[in-house]
C-alpha cells in the first residue's frame, strides 16, 4: 500500500491512543503530525474553502483521522466539515460526529432503524415526568444527562419517588436528562465492539466492580476480550453506518430480546480493548484509512441536484406493485432514464444492484432519476398506526 499522509485531530498528543496511532502510522511508512484542533483556522471564499494552522496555510494531508473532545464538539466538527469541503478523507463526517454526540439525537435516529435499543423518554415539564418514568419500564430506571461522557451523569434510581426528584432536581439547574428503561440482565455489564468499515475487528465485555452498577473502564470496571455472536456484530455495524460513522465504538447491552444499542462513540478509546484483546486496533485504523484515501465523503445531493430536473428517490414495492415478481430490468426504468443506485432487500442493502435482480413486495429501490418520472412511480405509502401501550402498573412497597 502506497505511504499516504495523515493529520490526527487532537489536543492530546501524549494520551496513550494518539500514540498508539502515531506508532501504527510511522511503523507502515506513513507522513504522520498531530493538528491541535483548537489552532485550525477556517478561510471561506468563493470555491476556494482553505485551512490555516498556527497561523499559516495548512498543507493538506491526503487524511484526517478526528479525536475531538466532547468539549469542543461544535468547533471541532467545524473544523472536520472544512477538510471535507476540501476533499480530504476522513472516516468520521462532521455530521457523523455531531449525531453520535447528542445521546438524544442519536436514539432519534436509530429508533426508526430495525436496530434494538433501551426504551427511551425525554421529557421536559415536570407534570409530565412520571407519565415519562411509566413508560419507561418504572422503576429502577436509568437517568442520563444528555452531554455526560465515560459514565459521568449516570443514574440508577430504585423507587419512582427518587426518580421523580432527582429528574425535577436536574431540571432545575437547566440540565436535560433522559430516562431510559434499566435492564436488568444487564446489570454491570455491557459490550464494546470496535467497528471499522464495515466489520468489528475486535470487542470487550465490561463488567462494574462492587455496587457500582457502570461498567465503565474509567470507573474501574474490568475489560474481557469476548467474540461476538452474529446478531451483535450486525448490529453493531448497522449502528455505525447509520450514524454515518466508520471508525467507532459500539456500546450494547444484552437483553432478553438481543442487542440493544446504548451509545456509538466517534473518538473511542484504544487503551482498553488493545489491552484486553491484545489486538493491534491502531494499526486496523490507519489500514483503514490508507485504503480509503481514494473515496472523500461526497455530499450526492449536492452533485445529483445540479441537473434541473433530476433529483433522488425511494421507491417502494407494495403488494400490488406490478414491479413485485419482476426483475429490475424488466421494470423498464433503466429506459425511462432512471438509474437504480441500491436495493433494500430482507433487511440488507445491496449497492449498484444487478439487473437480473428479482424484486419483491416490500423491497425498496433507490433511484436517481427525472424527478416528475418518479413521482408518478412513488406511490402513496399508507399511513403508520401505532399501538396504544398501556403503563405498566407500579406496586406499592
Amino acid at each position: 500500500m502506497d505511504p499516504i499522509s495523515i493529520s490526527i485531530l487532537s489536543c492530546s498528543p501524549e494520551c496513550y491512543s494518539t500514540r498508539r496511532l502515531i506508532e501504527a502510522a510511522t511503523q507502515r511508512g506513513h507522513k504522520v503530525e498531530v493538528i491541535n484542533t483548537l489552532r485550525c483556522t477556517i478561510g471561506l471564499d468563493h470555491g476556494e474553502p482553505e485551512m490555516y494552522y498556527k497561523g499559516e496555510e495548512l498543507d493538506l494531508p491526503d487524511a484526517v483521522l478526528p479525536r475531538i473532545g466532547t468539549s469542543i464538539t461544535r468547533y471541532g466538527t467545524a473544523v472536520v466539515r472544512q477538510f471535507e469541503q476540501m476533499d480530504v478523507f476522513t472516516p468520521n463526517t462532521a455530521g457523523g460526529i455531531s449525531n453520535s454526540r447528542d445521546k438524544l439525537r442519536s436514539l432519534q435516529i436509530l429508533s426508526r432503524h430495525d436496530v434494538g435499543i433501551p426504551q427511551t423518554a425525554y421529557v421536559d415539564d415536570k407534570r409530565d415526568v412520571e407519565d415519562a418514568l411509566m413508560r419507561v419500564g418504572g422503576a429502577p430506571v436509568i437517568i442520563k444527562l444528555l452531554e455526560g461522557t465515560q459514565g459521568v451523569g449516570v443514574i440508577l434510581a430504585d423507587k419512582l419517588e427518587i426518580a421523580k426528584a432527582i429528574v425535577e432536581t436536574l431540571h432545575s439547574t437547566k440540565q436535560t436528562v433522559l430516562l431510559q428503561k434499566f435492564v436488568a440482565e444487564s446489570k454491570g455489564k455491557d459490550v464494546r465492539a470496535f467497528v471499522i468499515g464495515d466489520r468489528v475487528v475486535g470487542a470487550i465485555r465490561r463488567t462494574a466492580q462492587g455496587q457500582e452498577f457502570r461498567s465503565n473502564v474509567h470507573r474501574g470496571g474490568k475489560a474481557e476480550a469476548i467474540k461476538l455472536e452474529p446478531e451483535y456484530e450486525e448490529a453493531a455495524v448497522r449502528a455505525a453506518q447509520i450514524m454515518g460513522l466508520r471508525v467507532c465504538g459500539v456500546d450494547m447491552l444484552e437483553g432478553a430480546k438481543g442487542p440493544q444499542i446504548m451509545e456509538v462513540n466517534s473518538s473511542p478509546g484504544l487503551e482498553g480493548i488493545e489491552g484486553a484483546t491484545g489486538l493491534d486496533i491502531a494499526g486496523e485504523v490507519i489500514d483503514y484509512i490508507a485504503s480509503q484515501v481514494k473515496f472523500p465523503e461526497i455530499d450526492i445531493r449536492q452533485r445529483l441536484t445540479v441537473s434541473r430536473g433530476y433529483s433522488v428517490a425511494d421507491i417502494h414495492i407494495l403488494e400490488d406493485s406490478s414491479y413485485a415478481g419482476q426483475t429490475i430490468r424488466d421494470t423498464g426504468l433503466r429506459e425511462q432514464d432512471i438509474v437504480v443506485l441500491t436495493l433494500r432487500q430482507d433487511g440488507k442493502v445491496i449497492s449498484n444492484p444487478k439487473s437480473s435482480r428479482i424484486l419483491g413486495a416490500g423491497d425498496s429501490l433507490l433511484c436517481y432519476g427525472k424527478t416528475d418520472t418518479m413521482r408518478a412511480l412513488i406511490p402513496n405509502l399508507p399511513k403508520k398506526r401505532r399501538k396504544l401501550k398501556k403503563l405498566p402498573v407500579q406496586d406499592d412497597d
